[in-house]
């Protein structure tokens, strides 16, 4: 199987339960939630998407023969030595490429894989992170994991239903929206929900990919 890749790049993870950590970024092409044409923006389910995920022309990107070339890139942007070796798979929609051989290349190459994920799709069952953030009118499947990121607010999600699911870590990230108060909206529900711990974007601040 071939991979269609947006861009890959070293960098810190910012966000979430693992921000500080070095890790190789790969951001898959395409979503099942969006398109990714403007002219389709107003009808897409999640209309706040920041990431440019349409073709493979981004640093680092291209079109990957197979699992072993895919890693090989991967293996070149970390560098020099195995230790703690860290991948997370984004995209768009990573789940929507990513099969049992990546993975398993990924894992003898020496590198934890994480997955960020709408949730629509069933994550791969040897990933060593499951992040899910889901998207308000969409159904999520992947109801487990070890983390799952709330972009907040969302009209039509109930972060109390949420709570119902099998994940280790619940947390809500402000919505990067001029037009929203999302950094209020977001310290509002850490603060009336003590499942919740406020996430922050942390590589925005810092200037980092």
């Amino acid at each position: 199987m071939s991979y269609a890749v947006k861009e890959m790049f070293l960098t810190l993870q910012g966000e979430g339960v693992n921000a500080g950590a070095r890790a190789v970024f790969v951001r898959f092409t395409g979503c099942n939630l969006w398109s990714g044409r403007e002219a389709d923006r107003a009808t897409a389910v999640c209309r706040f998407c920041d990431t440019d995920f349409v073709g493979t022309d981004g640093i680092g990107g291209g079109r990957f023969a197979d699992a072993g070339a895919l890693v090989a890139a991967a293996v070149e942007h970390w560098g020099e030595g195995v230790e703690r070796r860290f991948a997370v798979l984004t995209g768009g929609e990573p789940m929507l490429q990513v099969d049992g051989a990546l993975v398993a290349a990924l894992h003898a190459a020496g590198f934890r894989v994480a997955i960020e994920t709408n949730g629509t799709l069933r994550a791969h069952p040897d990933l060593d992170w499951v992040c899910v953030s889901p998207k308000a009118g969409s159904i999520v499947v992947q109801r487990t994991g070890d983390e799952l990121k709330l972009v907040w607010p969302q009209s039509g999600i109930d972060p109390a239903a949420l709570e119902t699911w099998a994940f280790t870590h619940h947390l809500v990230q402000p919505l990067d929206d001029p037009a929203a108060p999302g950094q209020a909206a977001a310290l509002a529900l850490a603060m009336e929900r003590p499942r919740w711990r406020l996430s922050l974007q942390t590589h925005k601040l810092l200037g980092l990919r």
